[in-house]
């Protein structure tokens, strides 16, 4: 499969950030995700909201997704377009089995000294200069404080019969390897969902599971699970509808050259149906 390449991402590096960091939850929301036949489309809307899946605060950018058919072939989004609030894109389900439909962002942000003044790496590009990178900083800075961040953004629909082989690991960071298929979510049935950190079983990683709806309650109705030493979090559904689902980590593992911490996010939105 392939990645996004980093100098495409840097400035959308926020995706990586821990939900608790912003009030701002990123999502995508497809219209469903499950499809009869090779023939259908699939419509998604990508925001960034205080309410899930209601688009008021700002779109998501669609130059960072991709899409991945079920024999592992790279896909391609259609008819995409962003307005004030929300993005909206569609993609052809042309072959059976489960397709993959997401972002993968991967950079390094944090700040240095020269001479006693601060200066940025990485972020979002203004109208100014524009964020500097690793390779910028010159061998005498002082006070390097950097952080790899990787996040990914997921959806799985499926188009006929559910299959895996979207599920397979890169090894890198926070990722998703369903033991109950995402695509086969009923509610008042638990489901276990398997999540890895750099390929192997993530033990005690804390995942959050948001319904859909805010707007209309007066909480979120956030629940928190804990993986165990497999790896898996079983999470029942009270009701039908779509979840946001999130689990981050933080930790002192970094691959990134001269980086100290890494912060690792992954995000997916499911959908559960009625009995």
């Amino acid at each position: 499969m392939k990645r996004l390449p980093v100098r495409l991402i840097a400035a959308a590096a926020i995706i990586a950030l821990p939900a608790a960091a912003s009030a701002h939850r990123q999502w995508m929301v497809p219209n469903a995700t499950v499809f009869s036949g090779t023939n259908s489309w699939v419509t998604v809307d990508a925001a960034a909201s205080n309410d899930l899946f209601f688009a008021d605060h700002q779109p998501m950018r669609l130059d960072g997704v991709k899409v991945w058919a079920p024999d592992g072939s790279e896909g391609a989004i259609a008819n995409g377009s962003t307005g004030r609030y929300r993005s909206t894109f569609d993609v052809k389900l042309d072959k059976p089995g489960t397709w993959k439909i997401g972002t993968f962002t991967s950079a390094v942000m944090g700040s240095f000294k020269v001479n006693g003044e601060e200066r940025r790496v990485g972020g979002r590009p203004g109208a100014g200069t524009p964020p500097l990178s690793v390779a910028d900083i010159p061998a005498d800075a002082t006070d390097v404080k950097l952080t790899e961040m990787i996040g990914r953004n997921e959806l799985y629909i499926t188009a006929d019969a559910p299959s895996t082989t979207v599920f397979t690991p890169t090894g890198k960071g926070i990722e998703f390897q369903p033991v109950t298929h995402p695509d086969e979510l009923v509610a008042g049935e638990p489901a276990s969902f398997r999540f890895l950190v750099d390929g192997k079983p993530a033990n005690g990683l804390k995942v959050t599971v948001v319904p859909g709806g805010k707007r209309y309650r007066n909480d979120d109705g956030a629940r928190e699970f804990t993986t165990g030493a497999d790896g898996v979090a079983r999470i029942d559904w009270p009701t039908p509808g779509m979840y946001w689902i999130n689990a981050s980590l933080t930790d002192d593992k970094p691959s990134a050259p001269r980086a100290t911490q890494r912060r690792m996010n992954y995000v997916t939105t499911v959908e559960v149906l009625l009995p």
